[in-house]
């Protein structure tokens, strides 16, 4: 067979169904990679917009103690009330910059009746690693309190809170309200912004989160090219075969010239009989 008719063979077709399944699975990892970067932007562009967004009251971003909407994380909310310092916790293992610490939770009681769990900040450990040195204390009476929303934490393994002591593993709100007197907000709390009075000393406040958008984008454009390379080596060898084809038809034509002259040759060089010589004396006579 010669030009494209030549791919219609088993041995080309088989290739062909290998290089297909190749793409398709180039195209299923690429399609994985690109819903890994679209979540990542996702949760970037949300950042944008909520992170540094005019507050609201807090009754109006949760209307019932266990609204949220995860479209509201980092959201700024308002709230007036005071703290119930006597029920402070703090979160182990709170790693800042490289150094461990514990977060600080204080329970907020609002004027609207609710306890809203603040995170106020980061402390780092003491010298028994076992809690910090010092923990500074938050504004006394009344206080206008803004924080960005955050929602509850999983349980973290079989990681509890240590009996006996304000400490607990996670910012997990089911297990705070344990710990806490009242009705805790028990979907969301809230990462301290500002605090009116501000307090003399705070606890290291939360820099903006970085969020690593990682190399999606780049597996997904890795795994597009791979495929379409699958397919574009397929025909790079289908030409070479067809040309490797031709050259052999055309070294065979050539060969098969070269007999004949070889034979002609041969029967010029072969010795001359009388009757040959007589031809052509008679040839030569002027008539």
């Amino acid at each position: 067979m010669t030009g494209w008719r030549s791919v219609l063979t088993s041995k080309w077709l088989g290739y062909l169904g290998v290089v297909v399944a190749f793409a398709i699975i180039c195209g299923m990892l690429a399609n994985w990679q690109w819903n890994r970067h679209e979540e990542k932007m996702a949760v970037v562009h949300q950042l944008e917009q909520r992170y540094d967004a005019p507050a609201m009251p807090l009754d109006e971003a949760l209307p019932a103690l266990d609204s949220y909407d995860p479209a509201d994380e980092w959201q700024p909310v308002e709230m007036t009330g005071r703290y119930l310092v006597d029920e402070t916790l703090l979160v182990r293992n709170r790693p800042y910059n490289g150094q461990p610490g514990f977060a600080v939770l204080v329970p907020f009681q609002t004027d609207r009746g609710g306890v809203f769990v603040v995170d106020r900040g980061w402390v780092p450990t003491g010298n028994d690693q076992d809690a910090p040195d010092e923990i500074p204390d938050p504004p006394v009476g009344e206080v206008t309190v803004t924080a960005r929303l955050k929602p509850g934490e999983p349980a973290v393994g079989d990681r509890t809170a240590v009996a006996g002591t304000n400490q607990i593993a996670t910012i997990q709100l089911s297990e705070v309200q344990k710990q806490v007197d009242g009705a805790i907000y028990t979907a969301a709390y809230g990462q301290l912004m500002a605090e009116d009075p501000s307090p003399a000393a705070a606890p290291v406040t939360y820099a903006e989160p970085e969020i690593d958008t990682g190399l999606n984008l780049s597996y997904f454009v890795q795994w597009i090219m791979f495929a379409a390379g699958a397919f574009f080596f397929l025909f790079y060898v289908i030409r070479q075969e067809q040309r490797n084809s031709r050259a052999d038809a055309e070294e065979g034509l050539d060969d098969t010239d070269g007999r004949d002259d070889e034979r002609r040759r041969r029967r010029d060089a072969r010795p001359r009989s009388d009757n040959d010589v007589e031809d052509d004396i008679l040839d030569s006579v002027p008539r």
